[in-house]
């Protein structure tokens, strides 16, 4: 405002020795006041932010977005908040672990303005502040795990962090929304040492799938070749079923065939004749029989008792005559 007033003053200056009329400038140099004063009292508010204002170095009220009025001379904007989400990134720090190694960790922060009035008195300076918090916060939940397991827990720490912070934010007027570990860096040996431990743990497990698959590779193998041989013993022992039951189905044929033939030459033999007929059949095999055996090899094989072949000639031959003699006699009739 004095700056305008300043201003005002010299324009009225100006004009009183242009125009060398005193009442020109006195007019000047009241426009100007009044002009310079609506200037300072009108103040335009963007969207998500707040301005905090001061009567006498005294607060006195916060400006919402919009457009709104304050009394120059009387009162000024003293500070300027954004209530929108703000992201502070937390400088990388080393950090002491529980078996005493040093661990290099860095984070994000983010947090929003929720009391316009505590975050201008409540800390000179709320960023730093809880900055440093976070950083001494860090510092104490890695100091009270060991190194593999920060590994495993960065949510949990990342609760912790945001708890805390948010229990200090209150009386700064700042809530804190969430915090985040960007990046958790050992020292270069236990680097080396956790890359050999993954390796290590990796070939181990290559070589438990490789055993594994060899073994069900084998169980797959010895159940086909299980299965195989059952289905081959059952074929075997469908195929010994059928062949005995073919068989005995020919064996039965040929004793049903047989029995026939029995039958029939007992019923021939039963006939007038019929023993007669038998004989001389019974002869003529006999005869032809020998005569293949005197074709087949040049042994010659003699009955033991040549009676027999004399007398059964002697039959067939009396037989044959009765059938001459028969016939004859059919034929005399």
């Amino acid at each position: 405002m004095l700056t305008k007033m300043i201003v005002a003053a010299v324009l009225a200056v100006a004009t009183g020795i242009l125009t060398r009329q005193p009442s020109y400038a006195v007019y000047v140099f009241l426009i100007a006041a009044a002009v310079a004063f609506v200037l300072e009292g009108v103040r335009v508010v963007p969207q998500q932010s707040v301005f905090v204002v001061e009567r006498f170095g005294r607060f006195h009220a916060a400006l919402e977005p919009g457009l709104n009025f304050i009394v120059p001379v009387f009162d000024r904007v003293a500070y300027r908040h954004s209530l929108k989400e703000v992201p502070l990134d937390v400088p990388e720090q080393v950090c002491i672990t529980k078996d005493n190694t040093q661990l290099g960790v860095d984070g994000i922060l983010y947090f929003q303005v929720t009391d316009p009035r505590l975050a201008s008195y409540g800390s000179s300076n709320y960023i730093a502040a809880i900055s440093q918090l976070a950083q001494t916060t860090l510092r104490s939940e890695i100091g009270k795990m060991e190194l593999d397991k920060t590994f495993e827990s960065r949510e949990e720490i990342n609760k912790q962090i945001v708890s805390v912070l948010d229990e200090a934010g209150r009386s700064w007027g700042i809530k804190v929304l969430r915090y985040e570990i960007k990046s958790l860096t050992p020292p270069e040996a236990i680097l080396r040492s956790m890359q050999q431990q993954i390796t290590a743990e990796r070939e181990k497990r290559a070589l438990i799938a490789k055993s594994e698959g060899e073994r069900q590779q084998e169980i797959n193998v010895a159940d086909g070749e299980k299965q195989a041989a059952v289905l081959r013993s059952e074929g075997e022992k469908q195929a010994a079923i059928n062949r005995a039951q073919g068989e005995a189905t020919a064996l039965r044929v040929i004793a049903e065939a047989n029995a026939a033939a029995v039958r029939a030459v007992g019923e021939a033999m039963s006939e007038k004749g019929g023993m007669d007929a038998a004989n001389l059949k019974v002869a003529q095999e006999y005869v032809a029989a020998f005569s293949e055996l005197a074709k087949q090899s040049n042994t010659v094989i003699v009955p033991a008792n040549a009676a027999d072949v004399a007398s059964l000639i002697t039959t067939a031959m009396t037989v044959l005559d009765k059938t001459r003699q028969t016939q004859a006699a059919a034929k005399g009739a």
